[in-house]
């Protein structure tokens, strides 16, 4: 039998009584052109790698993936194709989503249709309490951020500037330094948002240079306005005034090495850095080289690879039957070891629970450059939805 419900102006057909599927259909949403392509293409090394890892099959299922091209920030054109994948496809999962408006997005999609969609990077935090269908396995600017505040006060530092980009992790990101700061007894004493189509950040490097801070708290989305920042970080002095850099994923794997030594000593608070010494990361990084030889091991290849470690679970509890309740009620409080450290799933948020590193870049064998892991600031929720 079939029930019919209304998406959007789409109407979505969904098997209520159907028997377990052989195979078991991911649909996921992620960059595949443009300025931000690396991430449909690193996204998809981690998924493929996982499952290869694993034998080719989750609890005995075949897996069929099915790629969709956000491009860029897109909210109406994201949103179609999650109503394509779901209606025309009959995919029994979603994946990826790069920008937390298209996530935002999707949102009425997978509440009508109970298809849990696992975020494989969108940052902003109440991405979750917009559908119950919701799980992510990157971080939140909130998780990643409150940890570094706190390091910088107890480092002394009393003035700070925040230079995020104006979208809606920024504004999270901001927001998440500025409250926790200021309870630790800091003061920002300018916030500057930026353009997400900026290019030339000198003048912004030049405010924050008279600003009188001692550090810029600093978020940008992934890829080419990392370079120009740190670019005009340099350039323009900040560095040599002894203004330091504190970041998330700015030093990301993808870029470093395009940096050069103007990396060096820069400062991040994050989940993941490639050189994490584990057995986990060693198992993670060889299974994404068997699928993709290219692939730079990052955030994104790795909320990838947990994103299919909760679908996983989720299979083991359908015996791959399509049931969306069954699936979320699975991985509430599920626990595993994760190329960057033990993880779970916090059962209110929906929202991995994972510790965050305080990082700083080094070169190391062959010249290369690194993100060094100095300090391990323990489990970290996301700090946005628990207060």
């Amino acid at each position: 039998r079939f029930q019919w419900k209304l998406v959007g102006t789409l109407v979505v057909a969904f098997a209520t009584g159907s028997v377990a599927a052989q195979t078991v259909k991911v649909g996921i949403i992620a960059p595949f052109s443009g300025p931000f392509a690396h991430y449909g293409a690193l996204f998809k090394a981690g998924a493929e790698g996982y499952v290869a890892q694993q034998g080719g099959k989750l609890a005995g299922k075949e897996i069929e993936f099915i790629y969709r091209d956000e491009g860029g920030p897109n909210p109406a054109n994201t949103r179609t194709l999650a109503q394509e994948l779901v209606i025309k496809d009959k995919v029994d999962y979603l994946g990826g989503v790069v920008f937390s408006p298209n996530a935002f997005a999707v949102a009425p999609v997978i509440q009508e249709s109970k298809t849990p969609f696992v975020i494989f990077n969108a940052a902003t935090s109440d991405i979750t309490t917009k559908s119950d269908y919701y799980v992510r396995t990157s971080y939140t600017l909130w998780q990643v951020t409150v940890p570094l505040a706190q390091h910088a006060a107890k480092k002394g530092i009393k003035k700070v500037v925040t230079a995020v980009t104006d979208y809606a992790p920024g504004v999270d990101a901001e927001n998440a330094f500025k409250a926790e700061f200021a309870k630790q007894g800091g003061e920002v004493v300018e916030s500057i948002r930026m353009s997400i189509r900026t290019t030339d950040f000198g003048p912004f490097a030049q405010r924050i240079k008279a600003s009188g801070a001692q550090a810029v708290y600093v978020f940008l989305p992934g890829g080419p306005p990392n370079l120009g920042f740190v670019k005009a970080y340099n350039e323009n002095g900040l560095k040599a005034a002894g203004i330091e850099f504190l970041g998330t994923a700015e030093t990301d794997e993808f870029d470093l090495q395009k940096f050069g030594d103007s990396a060096l000593g820069l400062t991040t608070a994050f989940h993941y850095s490639a050189a994490h010494d584990s057995a986990a990361n060693k198992t993670f990084a060889a299974a994404v080289a068997k699928v993709n030889k290219d692939a730079v091991l990052n955030y994104a290849v790795v909320g990838a690879w947990d994103g299919m470690a909760v679908i996983h679970k989720m299979i083991e509890a359908t015996g791959g039957k399509r049931d969306g309740d069954k699936a979320m009620a699975a991985i509430k409080s599920h626990k595993w070891e994760s190329p960057r450290g033990p993880v779970s799933i916090d059962p209110t948020t929906r929202h991995i629970t994972q510790n965050v590193y305080l990082r700083t870049v080094e070169k190391g064998a062959g010249g290369l450059l690194f993100n060094k892991e100095i300090q391990n600031f323990g489990p970290q929720v996301d700090h946005g939805l628990v207060k």
